[in-house]
C-alpha cells in the first residue's frame, strides 16, 4: 500500500482531530512536558496549558506587546510562536521575574512610578523594558541610535524606539520610561 498524499492526510487529520506533539519547555526555571496541538501558540502554552496567567492576551496579532515574554534571553511576542517551535526553550515570564517579598527591580521601578494605571499591560511592559536594558548591554542599536561606534546612550528616544511595540491604553508612557531610566541609572 502506498503511504497516504498530503490530501489523504488531511482528510485524517480533520477526521481524528488536530495532530499534536510532545513539546518540552523549561519556564522560568522548572521544566515541563506537554501534549500540545501543534496550533497552539507559546502564549496560549503559557496561559491555559501552565496557568502562567500573567503573561497577557491583548490583541493576539503582535501589535500591542501584552504577551512578551523572553525566549532564551531574546523578548518575543508570544502570540505570534507556536509552542512547537520552541522545544527545549528556556522562557521566562513576568511570574519568574520576582515574588511579592522580593521583585525585580524593574517591578519595584514600576511600583515606585506608578507606571501603570489598568495593569493589563504591565507585565508585557516590564518584560520588554527589562530586554531593553539588556539590549543596551549588549551594544544592539536601534533605529535611532545616533553613534554606531559609542556606547548606546539611553535616551528618552532611544528607550521609546526600543519600546515602541508595547501599548498601553491608559497612556503611562511618562511614568514607564521614568522607571526604565530609574533602573537603567541604578545599574550604570
Amino acid at each position: 500500500m502506498n503511504p497516504p498524499n498530503s490530501a489523504e492526510r488531511h482528510r485524517e487529520t480533520a477526521q481524528n482531530g488536530a495532530e499534536r506533539s510532545n513539546v518540552s519547555l523549561v519556564v522560568n526555571g522548572a521544566k515541563h512536558q506537554l501534549e500540545l496541538d501543534n496550533r497552539t501558540t507559546l502564549l496560549d502554552a503559557l496561559r491555559e496549558h501552565l496557568k502562567l496567567t500573567g503573561t497577557k492576551k491583548g490583541c493576539d496579532h503582535g501589535q500591542c506587546g501584552a504577551c512578551t515574554v523572553s525566549v532564551n534571553g531574546e523578548r518575543i511576542n508570544a502570540c505570534l510562536t507556536l509552542a512547537v517551535m520552541h522545544e527545549g526553550d528556556d522562557v521566562a515570564t513576568i511570574e519568574g521575574l520576582g515574588e511579592a517579598d522580593h521583585l525585580n527591580p524593574m517591578q519595584q521601578a514600576f511600583l515606585d512610578h506608578d507606571a501603570f494605571q489598568c495593569g493589563y499591560c504591565t507585565p508585557g511592559q516590564i518584560c520588554s523594558a527589562k530586554a531593553v536594558l539588556e539590549e543596551v548591554r549588549a551594544d544592539l542599536p536601534s533605529h535611532v541610535t545616533k553613534d554606531l561606534t559609542a556606547p548606546i546612550e539611553m535616551t528618552d528616544a532611544e528607550i521609546c524606539e526600543r519600546m515602541s511595540g508595547n501599548l498601553c491604553r491608559c497612556g503611562a508612557y511618562a511614568n514607564i520610561l521614568k522607571a526604565i531610566k530609574q533602573v537603567a541609572e541604578a545599574r550604570a
